[in-house]
């Protein structure tokens, strides 16, 4: 078979999470953490997601919304168990810990890991939604246009998400983990340009990515200024409630069109994706050699690299692998 230039489609994600990586291939993920001792420490499990097995979950435009959910949930689960080779060893269950265990049968880590998860989701509606349309609203009287007044509102969440993102980058704790980010996304786009997923390979490939968390988020700010300018409702707090009402849309419709640019190199689709790889430029750093070691072994925990390259290009080794690093 003949060399490709354009990226393929692997099927694999991830994220980052404390000295770590988490990747996940259908409906197995797997998490290496580099340890304080200098080892790396890998555990691999199924999650099969909420409402698992049925067809709902696979319809195009709702399938995203469970995705989203599911993403939260796995992302919490597993920047836990990151976190916990670097907590304080000496530390006691506490009498709470034990009341809570004991009420919920041993199920006291997952609610408060729900209650984290659904804490989190009315968070960002405060922040994300509530807040600009309040800010809006003090414009109402100078602007009588209910378009333009939409137009306002998604530019002040626009702004209010921009900051946001700057923010939580410039923070010296986070920079670790946007690096490992940084090497989750290396670690795809090597196999998915056709290279031999090796330190070396991953170092020469680009940090960015379509199919990266970053963009969907973005996605759905922009997505839901278009939407919500087809609102046209006289009372404030139906129009409010009526925004809330359409957030599983507009997810649904970020996850097309995310998923979309996962599997296309179509020059409208990469142009729609361009801002998301530009604001990738604050979510991701350049890794290290050793964090870059740490993706790779998420990766084969997973994911089948070689028998990936001989499908779809053909490989059978480092000599028929592609020359040159992705774009």
């Amino acid at each position: 078979m003949g060399k490709k230039k354009c990226g393929h489609y692997s099927g694999i994600g991830g994220q980052a999470v404390l000295e770590g990586v988490m990747m996940k291939n259908k409906e197995e993920y797997a998490v290496s953490v580099r340890k304080p001792d200098g080892g790396i420490e890998t555990k691999k499990e199924k999650y099969e997601g909420i409402l698992s097995g049925r067809k709902i979950t696979k319809l195009p435009f709702i399938r995203g919304v469970f995705n989203f959910i599911d993403s939260m949930v796995l992302g919490m689960q597993t920047l836990t168990w990151s976190a916990s080779f670097y907590e304080d060893e000496e530390a006691e269950e506490t009498k709470a810990d034990a009341a809570l265990d004991k009420v919920t049968k041993g199920n006291g880590e997952k609610l408060l890991m729900g209650l984290t998860v659904a804490f989190s989701i009315v968070l960002a509606v405060a922040i994300f939604i509530a807040l600009p349309f309040g800010i809006s609203l003090l414009f109402q009287r100078f602007i009588r246009n209910a378009s333009l007044l939409a137009i306002l509102e998604g530019v002040v969440r626009l702004v209010i998400f921009l900051i946001y993102v700057a923010a939580i980058a410039s923070m010296k704790d986070i920079r670790r983990v946007y690096q490992y980010h940084g090497a989750e996304h290396k670690c795809i786009n090597c196999v998915e340009h056709g290279k031999e997923l090796n330190v070396k390979n991953v170092m020469k490939s680009s940090r960015f990515h379509k199919r990266c968390g970053t963009s969907f988020l973005l996605f759905v700010v922009l997505i839901s200024i278009l939407l919500f300018m087809f609102i046209r409702v006289d009372n404030p707090l139906l129009r409010l409630g009526l925004r809330i009402l359409l957030i599983p849309v507009v997810a649904g419709i970020s996850y097309e069109v995310l998923r979309l640019a996962g599997r296309t190199d179509n020059p409208l689709i990469n142009l729609i994706s361009r801002p998301g790889l530009w604001l990738q430029r604050l979510t991701t750093r350049e890794p290290d050699e050793s964090m870059v070691e740490v993706a790779i072994a998420s990766v084969e925990a997973v994911f089948d690299w070689k028998a990936y390259l001989k499908d779809e290009f053909g490989y059978a080794g480092e000599d028929d692998a592609m020359e040159g690093s992705p774009s």
